[in-house]
C-alpha cells in the first residue's frame, strides 16, 4: 500500500472513529504522564509528545490539563461502576457480587496506571475530584448500599454493613494495581500472569462470598 493509499483510507475513515482513536491515544499518554509526574508536574507538551500528536490536537479534545486529568480519572471510575451501576433489590447477590469482584480484579490487571493515579488523588484529599466525591460518588454508593441492605432484609445474605463490604471489595481488588510492586516482591515474581489474576479472582470471590454467607 502506497502512502497515497494510506492517506485516502484515512480520509474515508468516519470522523467519529478518528476522534475516538485519538482520545484513546491521548488518555493513554496522559495516564503515563500523570503517573510519573502527578497533576502539578505533568506537562501537556510531554503528553502530546507521548501521544505523537500535535499539541493543538490535545487541546482540540481537552481544553486544558485539568480537563484531561478529569477524563483519565473519569474513565477508571466509569469502568469500576459499570458492572454494578444497575444493582437493585431483585438481583441475585451471589451473581452480582461475583461479577463485580471479577470486573474489579480485571480492572487492576488491565488498568493499573489509572487505578494508581486515582489512589494518589484520594491520598492527597481529592483536590480535583471534590464535586464528584461530594455528590455523584456519594449518590452512587448509597444506591449500591441500599440494594445490598435490601438483600440482607430479604434474608438473601448475612447481615453485614453494606458500606464496609464495598470498601473491602475495593481495597482487596485494587491492591493488585495500587500496590503491585509490593505484591510482586512478596510473590517473588517479575509480573503477574493471566493465571495469577484468575487465582486472585477465585480467592477473593471465595473469601468475600463466604463472608457474606453466600454459597
Amino acid at each position: 500500500m502506497t502512502e497515497i493509499d494510506v492517506l485516502q483510507n484515512r480520509r474515508k475513515e468516519p470522523a467519529g472513529r478518528i476522534r475516538q482513536k485519538n482520545q484513546i491515544v491521548i488518555i493513554a499518554a496522559a495516564e503515563e504522564e500523570f503517573l510519573n509526574f502527578g497533576f502539578k508536574g505533568a506537562s501537556m507538551k510531554r503528553i502530546a509528545e507521548r501521544a505523537q500528536l500535535p499539541r493543538a490536537n490535545i487541546h482540540y479534545y481537552f481544553k486544558n490539563k485539568l480537563d484531561l486529568y478529569g477524563a483519565v480519572l473519569g474513565d477508571i471510575v466509569e469502568i469500576w461502576d459499570a458492572t454494578i451501576s444497575d444493582i437493585n433489590a431483585d438481583d441475585d447477590p451471589k451473581e452480582t457480587l461475583t461479577a463485580y469482584i471479577r470486573a474489579k480484579v480485571m480492572s487492576s490487571k488491565n488498568n493499573p496506571k489509572a487505578s494508581r493515579i486515582f489512589a494518589s488523588e484520594m491520598i492527597h484529599g481529592a483536590p480535583h475530584l471534590s464535586h464528584f466525591i461530594s455528590h455523584d460518588f456519594r449518590n452512587s454508593i448509597k444506591h449500591k448500599a441500599d440494594a445490598i441492605q435490601a438483600w440482607i432484609d430479604q434474608g438473601k445474605m448475612d447481615p453485614i454493613d453494606p458500606m464496609h463490604l464495598l470498601f473491602f471489595i475495593w481495597g482487596s481488588t485494587q491492591h493488585y494495581a495500587d500496590f503491585g510492586v509490593q505484591v510482586l516482591a512478596a510473590m517473588d515474581k517479575d509480573s503477574l500472569s493471566d493465571d495469577d489474576f484468575e487465582d486472585i479472582n477465585e480467592s477473593l470471590t471465595q473469601l468475600i462470598l463466604k463472608g457474606c454467607g453466600l454459597k
